[in-house]
């Protein structure tokens, strides 16, 4: 036997060109050469049948004939159609595919097979079909590659069912879950944000989400929304959107980044909560403690209104007697005129306070805001000997907001001032524009000279509800309401206190920009 007469069957199946599918022309391989070609073959991972152009198999390595449960007695020479149930050749059409990629010489790129081997379960391959050609590009052979892609497919499934299970989630949530793409443009849109606004995902969806809010906030949302893509910070905000219809609401929403590797910002998520119907209660409750300050200060306003009422009597008198004297007619007009005047102020002021806020789209000066309080409660202050010391910036920045609910700010904190100086002091009221993280904010200070505030209550002061005043003296509303309208003007308050020395309470509140 020559050397050539001892080469093993398979040479020519082992030295196929696995580029262009063809084969090379068979070489005498050394014992030890051949066993390392048979070994690599034996051994891929993935299951291999070499088959003739008849489909009958002459070649079937190791991980076939495991994942087969077979011998390899049991599958050389046999026809396809001998090797794998009907039905894996009816459903995949195999023979077909087989027949055709031998008469083309062109590779077919793949399909699925879920094959079961007997005494085992299922699995589910992917195979491809490779024409393997001598050195004229003639169809020799035929190699059928299955790859074992049971675990992925069952893992593609959990994950498939993990993201209909996180899609169930957003859309039965009854809070607004929306996801933005680094543009800030819509992506996705929950059922409740198409329940509260009316629009349809298809109608939002590549929209600049800034466009559906209100015309005053769009600016401003615009740019968190451009930070929050760059630099990923959570973001906290209360912005009107427009409904569908037009309508005006007010949605809180939390705004947050999602990342890829590298920490690079590839999506915004918002989650968004209605809060008309919340505003509303909230401004029926300011409404209700409003009335009850102007009853703990009519008093002093009537007071007030006594005075040019007073002196309007006087003036009246002295002209019915000596209206004669043009010089004296004039004094007492004047002082008429100046009285009716000062009686109108502190009226229109009492108004104003008294009346429903209408939202917080005033420019608001904050030390006018607080000299028209001080004008309502100012008189009653000063009959309980407390000396009233005001530092009040000039030209300060305005603040956007309600003047109405900011008034009722600083009388809460006034009338908390006066309660606890019962036997008078003083009270100092300063304000100033101040800087931080690069943010112009005003800050009112309010000191007393009162009683203080133990510390243990201090965490519990802004508490509803909460008060140390006797039964009937005090609803423990006034410093809650007062937090509250703070914060929805984007502002703080912060106390500080000490028993026996008194409270400075301190509201901050952000400055509009010079150019607004």
């Amino acid at each position: 036997m020559t050397r050539r007469d001892a080469v093993h069957p398979a040479e020519k199946d082992l030295t196929v060109n696995t580029r262009s599918g063809t084969l090379r022309e068979p070489t005498i391989l050394e014992p030890r050469e051949w066993n390392l070609h048979s070994d690599i073959l034996a051994h891929i991972p993935s299951s291999i049948l070499i088959l003739d152009p008849s489909l009958r198999v002459t070649f079937a390595n190791r991980n076939f004939l495991i994942k087969s449960r077979t011998e390899g007695g049991e599958v050389l020479g046999k026809r396809i159609s001998e090797v794998f149930p009907p039905v894996i050749l009816y459903f995949t059409d195999l023979e077909e595919r087989l027949r055709k990629v031998c008469q083309t010489g062109r590779p077919f790129e793949g399909g699925e097979m879920e094959y079961r081997a007997p005494g085992l379960a299922s699995r589910v391959y992917f195979y491809s079909l490779t024409p393997l050609k001598d050195e004229d590009g003639h169809v020799e052979s035929l190699m059928l590659f299955m790859d074992d892609v049971t675990e992925k497919k069952n893992l593609g499934e959990r994950i498939r069912e993990v993201e209909r299970h996180l899609a169930s989630v957003v859309e039965s949530a009854n809070d607004l879950i929306v996801s933005l793409d680094a543009a800030c443009a819509v992506k996705t849109w929950n059922s409740a944000a198409e329940r509260v606004l009316w629009f349809t995902p298809r109608e939002v969806v590549r929209r600049q989400f800034a466009d559906l809010s209100s015309e005053s906030d769009r600016p401003h949302l615009q740019v968190l929304l451009t930070e929050l893509a760059r630099d990923g910070m959570v973001q906290e905000m209360e912005r009107g959107m427009k409904t569908k219809g037009g309508q005006e609401l007010l949605i809180s929403w939390r705004f947050s980044a999602m990342r890829e590797e590298g920490d690079r910002v590839v999506a915004l998520v918002g989650v968004g909560r209605d809060l008309t119907e919340k505003r509303q209660l909230e401004l029926q409750l300011i409404q209700s403690a409003k009335m009850a300050a102007l009853g703990e200060m009519a008093g002093g306003v009537a007071h007030e209104i006594r005075n040019p009422l007073a002196i309007t009597s006087s003036a009246a008198q002295i002209l019915l007697k000596k209206g004669e004297d043009p010089e004296l007619r004039l004094e007492c007009a004047e002082k008429i005129r100046t009285a009716a005047n000062r009686a109108a102020v502190i009226i229109e002021n009492l108004l104003r306070f008294a009346r429903p806020s209408e939202g917080l789209v005033e420019r608001v000066d904050v030390n006018g805001a607080v000299e028209d309080t001080l004008s309502l409660i100012g008189h009653q202050i000063s009959l309980q000997s407390i000396e009233i010391d005001k530092r009040l910036a000039p030209g300060l920045r305005r603040v956007k907001g309600s003047k109405n609910q900011l008034q009722q700010v600083f009388m809460n904190i006034i009338l908390n001032a006066y309660h606890a100086m019962p036997e008078g002091g003083r009270f100092s009221i300063e304000s100033r524009l101040a800087t931080n993280h690069h943010q112009k904010w005003i800050e009112v200070r309010f000191a007393d000279t009162g009683c203080g505030i133990p510390e243990e209550h201090l965490p519990r002061i802004f508490d509803p509800f909460f008060t140390t005043m006797p039964v009937g003296k005090g609803t423990g509303l006034g410093l809650s309401i007062a937090y509250s309208i703070v914060q929805q003007h984007g502002g703080s308050i912060r106390v500080e206190s000490s028993v026996g020395r008194g409270s400075t309470f301190t509201v901050t509140l952000p400055a509009e920009r010079p150019d607004a």
